[in-house]
């Protein structure tokens, strides 16, 4: 399959869609019915339409959860399957109860290994806080069991596969996802053969309490933020850089960040691939790291939809249509989209060394995770650019940077805060650590990784939420509250944005679109 026709969406099942999901069903549950009838499938989207979601690819169901309210207290006890079941498979959804039961969660093949299964449980274990209920409930089948059966027990399978010794596709996933055994439960659905008739009660219990709402339809207002202190090193193939990417990317993911950040040009130790004498050229040298990015990039972009989480690519080298190089930020969605920012001031040394052309777009992104600016270390020195994003109701603005003296670095940090408080918004800085002395331009680097925040009482009193250790490898997570940006833009000690003297003074982005057949320039300026 290709990242590129990859387009995910988390939405609500509707009536529609059931012939899509009896074929599914069908598949997945060859060997214990296939599909519920149709009249089943309508009446449990008529009676709970929340709890069935839903995951497809350009209109393809490709996942499904399916879920009934039930009382707490019947479904945390012992219960065989046909409890949850009345006459003519009619499935005994109660509108007044407290917890959630998990009926079913499929996956198609095809899709399978990217994870769509825990962002469906993620997707329930929202709509259960955001519910008030206490507790989501499971029968889980142990469908390796008849390979044990002779041998273990299944109490003893059970144990085996929480220490991990036996992988079991269902109750590992599901004691992955923070799951707990209650009790084993007997003949619970005898026709499963593969589980001899046995599963396991599982539970997941909602520590915390939300106002009601359509989970689905709002974005939120907790954003975690993981950003990676790189650490440039000496490498002997592409396949190491990435391997060490996706371990930073699994850690982040791992404490459910919403997006992982990496510093500018972290792929620049590539160029040490090539011998010391080849690289004297800088320009053949820059060419050559830039032949990796369409590689880096469709792995970044199946990491991110693997790890169901937000990746900001730092930088790499791009070669464009032009057959010149810019200096480009991309922003790999978790639904499998891909954004690009390139970076607009070029500093001397990349013009002078490698001939690095400026960009002349800028976005703001929209993201399951608020609305997103990146800004490539040397334009977050250039205030108009944040103020523009500012004015689109950017939220956080992602600095991914490189710098080699900590004079330089300050330069970066000193105005990425300033700029967090200016525009009222969050400000990820992001860069990278260490030497690799068989690379021209690369000895020396220095990097205290930093999220910036507003200056006021809802934030820390010197508006700066996290850092790392300087010059040191690390990983660096920050909780962002969009809510509070709400307030201090509206109600805050002082309010930057509203309080700009618009009758003294403007400021406007420069209509390029002639350069691609639009209008000539001279014309008039477009205010953004």
């Amino acid at each position: 399959m290709s990242l590129d026709d990859l387009h995910l969406n988390l939405r609500n099942l509707t009536p529609d869609d059931y012939p899509q999901l009896q074929a599914l069903m069908d598949r997945v549950y060859d060997d214990i019915g296939g599909a519920w009838p149709r009249p089943t499938i309508d009446k449990l989207i008529k009676e709970f339409p929340d709890g069935q979601i839903v995951i497809e690819d350009d209109e393809t169901i490709v996942g499904v959860a399916l879920t009934a309210l039930v009382d707490y207290d019947t479904f945390s006890n012992p219960h065989r399957y046909d409890d949850l079941i009345g006459k003519r498979e009619t499935i005994l959804n109660d509108p007044d109860g407290d917890a959630m039961y998990g009926l079913d969660v499929l996956i198609h093949p095809d899709y399978r290994g990217y994870r769509l299964g825990r962002r469906l449980y993620e997707a329930r274990k929202e709509l259960c806080r955001s519910m008030n209920l206490r507790a989501i409930l499971a029968g889980g089948r142990i469908p390796q069991y008849h390979e044990h059966a002779q041998e273990l027990s299944p109490a003893e399978y059970l144990d085996k596969v929480a220490r991990k010794e036996i992988h079991d596709p269902i109750l590992s996933f599901q004691l992955a996802n923070d799951f707990q055994v209650k009790r084993l439960l007997r003949k619970y659905l005898p026709e499963d053969e593969k589980s001899q008739g046995y599963a396991t009660l599982l539970e997941w219990n909602n520590i915390l309490f939300e106002p009601a709402e359509r989970v689905l339809e709002n974005r939120p207002t907790q954003v975690r933020v993981g950003a990676v202190q790189w650490q440039m090193r000496e490498i002997d193939s592409v396949e190491a850089v990435l391997q060490q990417v996706e371990y930073f990317v699994d850690a982040l993911a791992d404490y459910q960040s919403d997006f992982a950040v990496f510093p500018e040009l972290f792929n620049a130790p590539l160029m040490g691939l090539q011998d010391r004498a080849a690289q004297q050229d800088q320009m053949a040298a820059i060419r050559f790291l830039a032949g990796f990015t369409e590689q880096f990039k469709t792995e970044l972009s199946r990491m991110a939809v693997s790890y169901n989480i937000n990746i900001v690519a730092g930088s790499m080298i791009e070669v464009g249509e032009d057959d010149r190089l810019y200096n480009v930020s991309y922003l790999c969605h978790r639904d499998g989209e891909i954004d690009r920012q390139a970076k607009l001031h070029i500093t001397p040394q990349e013009r002078r060394d490698w001939v690095i052309e400026g960009g002349d777009e800028l976005l703001v992104f929209e993201t399951d995770a608020g609305r997103v600016g990146i800004q490539i270390c040397y334009d977050v020195e250039f205030p108009e650019l944040s103020r523009l994003l500012a004015d689109q109701e950017m939220d956080i603005l992602f600095v991914p940077f490189w710098t080699d003296t900590k004079n330089g670095y300050l330069r970066v940090r000193h105005c990425a805060q300033a700029r967090a408080i200016e525009n009222e918004c969050y400000v990820v800085l992001c860069g990278s650590v260490g030497n690799v002395p068989s690379v021209e331009n690369m000895e020396i680097q220095y990097a205290q990784s930093s999220v910036f925040s507003p200056s006021d009482f809802a934030f820390p009193h010197d508006a700066v939420l996290s850092e790392t250790t300087p010059n040191t490898e690390m990983i660096m997570f920050s909780d962002l509250d969009l809510t509070r940006l709400t307030v201090v833009r509206a109600e805050g000690s002082v309010t930057n944005l509203k309080d700009r003297r618009k009758d003294l003074f403007d400021l406007r982005w420069r209509d390029w679109s002639w350069k691609s057949g639009g209008r000539p320039p001279g014309g008039n300026l477009e205010e953004s």
